[in-house]
C-alpha cells in the first residue's frame, strides 16, 4: 500500500526485458531458434534428388547486417554442408579484412542449397524459402553474387515490397524500403581468373564504404 500522495513505483514484470541489451538479447535468441528450425526443415526436405547428401546451409551471425547470396555450392561446400566454405570462404574473409568489415556482421547463404548435380534440378519451392531465411536474419544490405543469383532474386522470390535489381556491379540499390542491395560478379568465378578477380573486387569494395558509413547502434 502506498501512502497518500505518493506515486506508485513502476513494477518490472517478470520476464519482460527492461534494458536495450536485454531486448537485443531476446531478439537474438529468437533469431537463433528460428534459424535452427529453418535448418532442420531443410535437412528433412525430401523434394530435391540429393540422395544421401545433406543440404548446404547458410553460415554466419543470425542477426547480420550483411547478407551474402550466391547461386549454388562448390564441392568443398557440399562436403562440409556449409556455404562459403573452402577457397570461396577464404577469398571472402580476405576481402572482408581488406575492407575492415567485421566478419561477425556477415551471413552467407545459397539460392540452391540442395547439392544436386545440376542446380536446375532443385525444387523451386525449396529455392523460394530463401525469403524465409532473409526474414529471419533481417539484414541491412543484401549482396547478390553473380547473374544466376540475381535471376533468382528478381524472378523466383516473393520478397515483400521488393524492387527488381539491375545487373550493375558496384552500384548500391534499394531492394526493399528497409534493405539495400549490391550486385557483384560471382566470387566463385573470380578465384582463378585474374580479370574476373579484378571485376569482383572493383564491385565488392563498395561494401567497405557502405560499412564505414553505417551509423553506430
Amino acid at each position: 500500500m502506498h501512502s497518500q500522495g505518493q506515486a506508485p513505483r513502476p513494477s518490472n514484470l517478470q520476464g519482460v526485458p527492461a534494458t536495450d541489451d536485454e531486448i537485443r538479447e531476446k531478439y537474438l535468441e529468437r533469431a537463433i531458434r528460428e534459424l535452427n528450425a529453418f535448418s532442420r526443415e531443410l535437412q528433412a526436405c525430401p523434394h530435391c534428388p540429393r540422395g544421401q547428401l545433406m543440404p548446404v546451409l547458410g553460415s554466419g551471425h543470425p542477426q547480420a547486417d550483411i547478407f551474402l547470396i550466391k547461386h549454388s555450392a562448390r564441392p568443398s561446400e557440399v562436403e562440409e554442408g556449409v556455404a562459403f566454405y573452402g577457397r570461396t570462404g577464404n577469398a571472402l574473409m580476405k576481402s572482408l579484412k581488406r575492407l575492415a568489415i567485421d566478419p561477425l556482421a556477415v551471413y552467407g547463404t545459397l539460392c540452391v542449397k540442395c547439392p544436386v548435380s545440376d542446380p536446375a534440378l532443385a525444387d523451386p519451392a525449396c529455392v523460394a524459402r530463401l525469403v524465409e531465411e532473409l526474414a529471419i536474419i533481417a539484414p541491412k544490405i543484401v549482396v547478390v553474387m553473380g547473374p544466376d543469383a540475381l535471376a533468382v532474386v528478381n524472378s523466383e522470390l516473393e520478397i515483400p515490397l521488393a524492387r527488381p535489381l539491375v545487373s550493375s556491379p558496384g552500384e548500391l540499390q534499394r531492394l526493399t524500403p528497409s534493405i539495400e542491395a549490391l550486385y557483384v560478379p560471382s566470387i566463385d568465378e573470380a578465384l582463378d581468373e585474374e580479370g574476373a578477380k579484378r571485376e569482383f573486387w572493383s564491385a565488392f569494395r563498395v561494401l567497405g564504404q557502405w560499412w564505414a558509413d553505417l551509423p553506430p547502434y
